[in-house]
């Protein structure tokens, strides 16, 4: 049996229960500090604990002054690589681990997302080809295309747990990309497998959107492996950014 939950903790949730009940969407501001102490029934300084908690949770901006106080946001996946990264670093994991959860999750993710992408979802992909092609000379830019692509098709899969675990994923990589650079024709292969798995996600072709996405993926930790294996092999660290 685990320990008892934190009156804080407990308090952080009927918050999150009450935000969803009322549906308050991002910028709505909380109950004043008063009216939320007598609904909760504890003390200020736990109620403050608790929206501390949720602060770095990422529910909820805490805005100083007059005409301040909790102010709703939306969490992000920002949160979810932190706490990755730092149970990761307790088991020495090296950035290595996530590639092979990439070369495992995404052939699934790429065959969910030829069943359930919509045109706005397509959209946004064909988007990211033309930004990725337009911009293939800036390596920054060429990699932070690169990933966005991998994250759109992992928002069309439909399924939010994807979505959130792939930013997380998205987020820890970009850690060992440092120092990684892509030559031209590297870039340029980049560009046209993205291409393709496009073209069978607009077919609704599964088999062969799978089959490229593990393609791709698999070549792409290759490269890694021979020109930036030491940065593979370096155990992940903890990640505040996300």
């Amino acid at each position: 049996m685990g320990r008892p939950k934190k009156t804080a903790l407990l308090v952080a949730q009927q918050i999150v229960e009450d935000i969803s009940r009322r549906g308050n969407t991002v910028g709505d501001r909380l109950p004043p500090e008063h009216l939320m102490l007598e609904h909760y029934g504890v003390g200020r300084g736990t109620l403050r604990e608790s929206l501390r908690y949720l602060e770095l949770q990422g529910v909820l901006m805490l805005k100083p002054g007059p005409g301040g106080g909790p102010i709703v946001q939306q969490p992000d996946g920002g949160t979810l690589a932190a706490t990755l990264s730092l149970l990761l670093q307790f088991e020495n994991a090296p950035f290595s681990t996530i590639m092979e959860a990439r070369t495992a999750l995404e052939p699934t993710i790429a065959r969910l997302a030829t069943a359930r992408i919509d045109d706005a979802g397509l959209a946004r992909l064909a988007e990211n080809l033309r930004l990725t092609r337009e911009q293939l000379t800036d390596q920054a830019a060429f990699s932070a295309n690169s990933e966005r692509f991998h994250e759109l098709v992992a928002w069309s899969s439909g399924n939010a747990l994807f979505g959130y675990l792939f930013d997380a994923l998205s987020g820890l990589i970009a850690g060992a990309s440092m120092g990684i650079t892509y030559p031209r024709r590297q870039r340029e292969l980049t560009c046209e497998i993205h291409e393709e798995i496009y073209a069978a996600i607009a077919d609704g072709d599964g088999d062969t959107a799978s089959h490229l996405m593990s393609a791709h993926i698999t070549e792409h930790t290759t490269y890694l492996e021979k020109r930036f294996h030491k940065a593979l092999a370096r155990p992940i660290r903890w990640d505040l950014d996300g």
